[in-house]
């Protein structure tokens, strides 16, 4: 059982690469009147690297660690909306400061929408760093089936990012929360 978070609570957006999580998460703040915030982003800005070169630099297992600490601060505040990184599910820690702090939205796509939109994504090769020894292609496909159960265990609520604009996928996002708050009342 997820504890109960404050209110009002954040909103975390998990998922994997290109699934929407940043698009969503804008346009999400901006239909709910909250800060956007974007873990990536932060952590970049930071140390003033690309997560390819923070990794080649430091490897993953600092990278995680440099992302706990980001999420750890974003989670002092509240009634954020926060897009996060793929793997933040990962660490037992960091589900447990974003259930402590808010609703958790899993954005879910299939392998084959995934791959075709990094493969049009001219930031993928430049800004994300590879997660596995495989080709790209193969990578996805593995990397995706071993963090699914992690997305799963962790989320509040999910939705399905295949085919559907943005502004579909908020209105859909925006409808589970009500409903979801209703069935809680």
């Amino acid at each position: 059982m997820n504890p109960e978070p404050r209110n009002p609570y954040n909103l975390f957006l998990i998922g994997y690469r290109c699934t929407g999580k940043s698009s969503v998460g804008r346009s999400l703040s901006e239909k709910l009147g909250r800060t956007f915030i974007d873990t990536d982003s932060l952590l970049v800005t930071e140390q003033r690297m690309s997560i390819k070169e923070i990794v080649g630099a430091y490897g993953w297992e600092s990278f995680r660690q440099m992302e706990h600490v980001i999420l750890k601060n974003v989670c002092t505040s509240d009634g954020q909306v926060v897009a996060t990184g793929g793997g933040v599910v990962l660490s037992e820690d960091n589900v447990m400061l974003m259930q402590k702090s808010g609703k958790i939205i899993w954005l879910k796509a299939r392998f084959g929408t995934i791959k075709a939109r990094m493969l049009q994504d001219k930031d993928t090769q430049t800004f994300r760093p590879a997660l596995t020894l495989s080709d790209s292609i193969i990578e996805i496909e593995e990397t995706l089936s071993a963090r699914e159960p992690f997305y799963e265990s962790a989320m509040n609520l999910c939705v399905d990012t295949d085919d559907q604009e943005i502004h579909v996928i908020t209105n859909i996002i925006l409808e589970k929360l009500k409903t979801s708050e209703k069935k809680q009342r």
